[in-house]
């Protein structure tokens, strides 16, 4: 019988789902427990492709050769936004799938959903739950759920909304963590989406705001607040810990360094620009004589 031992569900403490039959069980394994559920194969180096902002899109990261891949796109006025704007869709986007690659593949048992805005906007949007269930993914065997929560209440405006929040459920504790980096400016919007998984997941979630979350120092930093303490739960809580152990959800004490975190993804993305760009297929243009 696999090990289902229950932890507290008060207060803002989140257990660790059980460990799978056959799965280590020491120290220094068993974070495998807490792993990815959509887990594919060890991939190949990503690839960045900045599009210019008249165009739509461009792969961000791509395995050309693998149809499995998750594409996110960013376009000029994304990387722009990035510098010193309100982050847009496609950065939190990009956030997540950067996560995916670089933190939840080293754990191919994960049971970790990293939502992306627009999913996480279909949901609370779209009051058909079958339909909606239909095109989320897979929650079953899912121990945890990250939503990016945006308060745009116009479905027909693009980019829409002025703020992000985070939305960390744990569905083995039935409970959704709300992390708002604006005094709970989006704990109506929180709540909603809390109440519309809940009848896509068939089981009842309760709500808790957190209110010791870091809080941001100016109109536009929610997003990159939303990225670092999403990474901050995902690396240093969730995966973190060995099954059994209670682990607090508080992030109170935790200091965000809003400048530091932009420029530590613009790093990224140019990074792995470069790399793309150093791994391009040689040109088929034919050589030129003088």
């Amino acid at each position: 019988m696999p090990f289902r031992e229950r932890l507290s569900r008060f207060g803002d403490r989140v257990r660790l789902p059980a460990l799978p039959a056959g799965a280590p069980r020491d120290k220094t394994d068993h974070v495998a427990a807490v792993s990815f559920a959509l887990a594919h194969p060890a991939l190949p180096l990503m690839q960045v492709v900045l599009a210019p902002a008249t165009r739509k899109a461009a792969s961000v990261l791509t395995k050309p050769s693998n149809p499995l891949d998750h594409d996110v796109c960013l376009t000029f006025e994304d990387v722009k936004a990035l510098k010193n704007d309100w982050l847009t869709d496609n950065n939190i986007a990009f956030w997540e799938e950067f996560l995916e690659h670089e933190v939840l593949t080293k754990y191919p048992q994960a049971r970790i959903v990293l939502l992306r805005p627009s999913m996480a906007f279909l949901l609370m949007k779209n009051k058909d739950t079958d339909s909606v269930r239909s095109a989320l993914p897979d929650f079953r065997g899912i121990t945890h759920i990250f939503l990016p929560i945006n308060d745009n209440r116009n479905v027909s405006v693009a980019e829409g909304g002025s703020h992000w929040s985070l939305l960390l459920v744990s569905i083995i504790d039935g409970v959704a963590f709300h992390y708002d980096s604006l005094e709970g400016a989006n704990n109506d919007e929180g709540w909603d989406c809390c109440k519309r998984l809940s009848s896509v997941l068939g089981r009842p979630l309760r709500f808790h705001y957190l209110q010791d979350c870091p809080q941001q120092e100016n109109g536009s930093d929610c997003g990159v607040f939303v990225c670092i303490l999403m990474r901050h739960l995902l690396v240093k809580r969730l995966l973190a810990v060995n099954a059994g152990e209670k682990i607090s959800m508080s992030m109170a004490h935790k200091a965000i360094d809003a400048i530091g975190a932009r420029k530590e993804m613009l790093k990224i993305i140019e990074t792995l620009r470069k790399e793309g760009e150093r791994r391009s297929p040689a040109s088929n243009t034919p050589p030129r004589i003088d």
